[in-house]
């Protein structure tokens, strides 16, 4: 099973650190928060790694080079200037995602969010999508978020509602790249319609994760997470 970390972002509620560094490299807990990611991915027995790049993106390359060093393999995929969104990067990405064009599910986890839930876990979950396209990580809406984005039916995924009960995406979910066979490579495309229209087919599975997630999207969201995280390394567990 092949990960796919998206890292194409500009940062702009990150500037000015963001000006001259991608906000990917940017540091939590004494390493790069892409590191954290590479580092879960290996523990989890994930080692076959494709990220996206844009804004800076040869500082990426030069950093983390062919993942060799963290025990990974990494190949990547250049996005022009603007990036592509999620899905137009994935769209992008999925020749290297699926090589051998077999409809075979792969992991995808948003460069800039901070989450305990168990990368181990991923492939149990591909093995159970079956007929569906997606299966995405849902967690309780943060305060800056209070609307979140779906809701969960038992373990199926639906649109959110005016009621009570919605919940934020994690930025973590398993694909089909089925979901994205209509989208043209280079184009950029957002992947809330897609699953929507998955979810309005019963085509996308969930789960709530109620333990740590963290958005890592303003200056001070990155200094309260670099001091939780030099305060309390975890331990990343390995599958």
């Amino acid at each position: 099973m092949r990960a796919f970390i998206l890292a194409a972002g500009r940062g702009e509620r990150m500037r000015p650190l963001t000006d001259q560094l991608p906000k990917p490299l940017l540091s939590v807990g004494g390493k790069p928060l892409i590191v954290w990611h590479i580092e879960k991915l290996a523990a989890a027995g994930l080692p076959e790694i494709v990220i996206n790049h844009a804004h800076l993106g040869d500082k990426l390359v030069e950093a983390l080079g062919d993942g060799s060093k963290f025990g990974v393999r990494i190949q990547w995929s250049p996005e022009p200037p603007g990036a592509l969104e999620t899905a137009g990067g994935i769209a992008q990405a999925l020749p290297l995602l699926d090589p051998n064009k077999t409809n075979t599910p792969f992991l995808v986890v948003n460069g800039d969010v901070y989450c305990d839930w168990n990368l181990g876990l991923a492939a149990k979950r591909a093995s159970m999508l079956v007929d569906d396209l997606a299966h995405i990580v849902l967690v309780p809406n943060p305060p800056h978020h209070p609307e979140g984005d779906f809701r969960l039916d038992g373990h199926r995924v639906q649109d959110k509602s005016s009621a009570a009960g919605n919940l934020t995406y994690a930025g973590i979910g398993i694909y089909r790249p089925a979901l994205f066979a209509g989208l043209a490579r280079g184009q950029p495309a957002r992947l809330a319609p897609l699953l929507r229209e998955a979810m309005h087919n019963d085509k996308v599975s969930g789960e709530c994760h109620p333990r740590r997630w963290e958005d890592v999207g303003t200056p001070e969201r990155l200094a309260a997470l670099d001091v939780e995280l030099t305060v309390a390394p975890p331990v990343i567990p390995r599958s």
